[in-house]
């Protein structure tokens, strides 16, 4: 088997910050190719590495690194555990980089996202959190997070985009600067129409109640659980109560498609920071609470906002568990 050489200099290391780095591949020989030479590499630098693939790679990296002898050096994490939404990502990295922090040691990691069944706009979010990994961790200490990404696996024009997250992708003399990425305002897709939407409700200060009792009847009429409705009803009064003390008011929507109850809140607000929500507060933290807990409460949180446009904010449950 031959491995690309991931340990190259082809492209001069960072004093901070991620390397994040895009590993295309089309089969499962082209999986373990990259992923055991980048172990190995790292195994032997004295590096401490944390693999989170999950399903059928999972075990096939396991066994390739059992063959090579290094599967002793390698923690697992349980991929198929962390959450679909991927507004919750990053604080799982920033947790994990904590616990190891204290070792001194240079680390690697391995992370494969799940793309295959997904809806349109959870791949798209999922596009976002690759982008904001560059950010979340610019002023870390140094570190690698190598993304493996199935070719075969996705619509065209997946890889372009991704290439436009990542700054390094992963050849086969190793990483070199990817042709697509370029340090420039994210470009979101444009969210998609509500399908058959409710009529609208403009509210203001005093009008929590109807916003709930709207996010209430809409989850009736399409079948949301007890457990789930609590969770919605408390993003939703969060979103709509941070509407009213930062932009006076704004408007609700609510409808439902393939069995997903949607709530999406307008308001003439803007939010300045692209890591709200994503960062876990801390105990003496003062307010960057709200998207937080929202983020933990839904199976997808949507974020649009703009100076000259405002602020659009969609939640999404599921009528069953994601």
């Amino acid at each position: 088997m031959n491995h690309p050489d991931t340990a190259s200099a082809a492209v001069p290391a960072p004093e901070t910050g991620l390397r994040h780095v895009l590993f295309p591949y089309a089969d499962e020989d082209g999986f373990l190719a990259g992923t055991v030479s980048f172990v190995e590499h790292a195994l032997g630098a004295g590096e401490t590495v944390v693999v989170a693939v999950s399903g059928p790679r999972e075990q096939l990296l396991r066994e390739a690194l059992a063959d090579t002898g290094s599967a002793d050096g390698v923690a697992f994490l349980d991929a198929g555990g962390i959450s679909s939404n991927p507004g919750r990502l990053i604080p799982v990295w920033q947790s994990w980089m904590e616990k190891v922090a204290q070792s001194g040691r240079p680390v690697r990691a391995i992370s494969e996202n799940r793309w295959t069944g997904r809806t349109s706009a959870e791949s798209a979010e999922l596009r976002y959190h690759e982008w904001l990994l560059n950010r979340a961790f610019a002023e870390s200490p140094v570190w690698w997070l190598l993304c493996p990404f199935d070719t075969g696996a996705v619509a065209d024009g997946t890889l372009e985009a991704l290439e436009g997250c990542h700054p390094l992708l992963l050849g086969q003399d190793g990483p070199v600067p990817a042709a697509g990425y370029a340090e420039v305002p994210y470009a979101f897709e444009a969210l998609g129409d509500p399908c058959d939407p409710d009529e609208e409700l403009v509210f203001s200060a005093g009008a929590l109640a109807a916003v709930r009792e709207r996010v209430t009847l809409c989850a009736a009429r399409h079948g949301l659980p007890g457990d789930r409705l609590r969770d919605l009803l408390v993003a939703v009064t969060e979103v709509a109560a941070n509407s009213i003390k930062y932009a006076g008011g704004g408007t609700l929507r609510t409808w439902a498609e393939d069995g997903r109850v949607i709530c999406e809140v307008r308001d003439g607000g803007f939010i300045a920071d692209p890591m709200a929500g994503r960062i876990r507060p801390t105990l003496d933290q003062n307010g960057g609470r709200g998207l937080w807990l929202v983020q933990q409460m839904c199976d997808l949180v949507q974020i649009r906002t703009s100076a000259e446009n405002g602020t659009v904010i969609r939640l999404t449950m599921g009528t069953e568990g994601a």
